[in-house]
């Protein structure tokens, strides 16, 4: 039975509390009585500003779980299973620790199959930091695959397998994170910091971050061909992140330097990778629409890929939410450094890129807003806008020096 005009109008101009559920106001309750545990057992070890950061935290977390309902389990789920493996994995550690052992050496302890004594299956293969981020490279690598085959086959079995993928992925990611915060602690309580102080975890933090946007804009826009390119470029991630890993021992937690030791640190750097997470989207999109735009009429692309307009509006919102966040970050990067270094603004290479990144999507947005600029061009240069980014990301760090030398390779 089909709405009539006055039902859907009211249910229009239905104010927003009300149209929420019981399960709303549960996750609600969770979240804010998590935050509040939080507080209430670590409020001496916090600053005003990191208890602003915990509660401006938890509130957004409420208002994304109520606009975004799918994104409700994946916070419940990942909150869960951290709990879990935090409650298992200390009383652990701080045995193996009275028996003599260094904290970074029973983690070790618990996490290898050769020590017959202490070690513990679910931690080697699910849980620790490291198991859990190598589930989430591995399928986030096979749902790239997925999502390619489900573009070719038109199956929507596949098409929610390779969706599927990518959010246990995305959780896998998030569990990796939180235990590996609570580990820097067990190590030594001075080594303790939110786990985005370097290449490895801020990799870890992109792929999971652009994964989250992706997933978001498949849901509003209700397809999946978008999947597999988004994830070519969080699979490149990965590798990267894998190389540094066995290559590099990057994976092994080390104390912070001065400059990160601040709460700056907690709202700059996931600021900064939203914006780096949109512009990547932005740009595969724009391959995409590139393949579309100049695809032959009836063609196998014309067949399986989003219309053009639509690869237009997602490019375009992309690049304004990316641009935002970045804007955010780069002012706080600005506060940051005045209170480190005694100057909001020094000409370091990394600043110099970044107002570089700002001024490429400033110019993009004003083109599109002001000028109507569409088509090839634009979709052109959301792809060459993302090289730009990638090497102010990580071309600075790896070919450059200056006061964000500690993020080198």
């Amino acid at each position: 039975m089909s709405a009539t005009p006055d039902t859907l109008n009211y249910q229009f101009n239905k104010p927003f509390l009300k149209t929420l559920s019981i399960y709303d106001w549960v996750f609600a309750v969770l979240v804010m009585s998590g935050a509040y545990y939080a507080w209430n057992g670590y409020a001496s070890n916090m600053d005003v500003y990191e208890v602003g950061i915990l509660f401006g935290t938890a509130i957004s977390m409420v208002a994304l779980g109520w606009y975004w309902k799918q994104s409700r389990s994946l916070m419940l789920s990942v909150a869960a299973v951290s709990v879990y493996a935090v409650m298992q994995y200390e009383p652990a550690i701080l045995a193996l620790k009275s028996q003599g052992l260094g904290g970074r050496e029973a983690i070790a302890a618990l996490s290898s199959l050769e020590d017959k004594e202490h070690s513990k299956f679910l931690f080697k293969f699910f849980i620790s930091s490291t198991s859990a981020v190598m589930w989430m490279s591995t399928l986030y690598f096979l749902a790239t695959i997925t999502y390619f085959l489900n573009l070719f086959v038109t199956s929507e079995f596949s098409g929610r397998v390779a969706t599927r993928m990518t959010w246990i992925a995305t959780a896998m990611g998030l569990i990796g994170l939180m235990v590996r915060w609570r580990e820097s602690y067990l190590i030594d309580v001075d080594f303790g910091h939110i786990p985005v102080s370097n290449l490895y975890e801020v990799f870890i933090l992109f792929s999971i971050i652009t994964a989250l946007i992706y997933l978001f804009y498949e849901m509003r826009y209700k397809t999946r061909a978008l999947g597999g390119f988004v994830l070519l470029i969080i699979s490149a991630a990965v590798a990267f992140l894998l190389w540094y890993q066995f290559d590099k021992g990057a994976h092994e937690i080390q104390p912070l330097v001065p400059a990160l030791q601040s709460y700056w640190m907690k709202i700059h750097v996931p600021a900064n990778f939203i914006g780096y997470g949109c512009f990547a989207i932005a740009a595969m999109v724009g391959v995409v629409f590139l393949i579309r735009n100049n695809a032959a009429a009836g063609g196998m692309a014309e067949r399986v890929l989003p219309p053009t307009d639509m690869l237009d509006d997602i490019m375009y919102k992309s690049i304004a939410l990316g641009f935002a966040f970045f804007t955010i970050a780069t002012i706080l990067g600005a506060l940051w450094a005045g209170e480190a270094w005694g100057g909001y603004w020094s000409w370091d290479p990394k600043e110099t890129w970044a107002l570089i990144v700002w001024l490429n999507y400033a110019a993009w947005l004003h083109m599109r807003l002001t000028k109507g600029w569409r088509g090839n061009a634009m979709a052109w240069w959301s792809v060459i806008g993302l090289f730009v980014t990638l090497f102010a990301f990580l071309g600075v760090n790896m070919f450059l020096s200056g006061l964000h030398s500690y993020g080198e390779l």
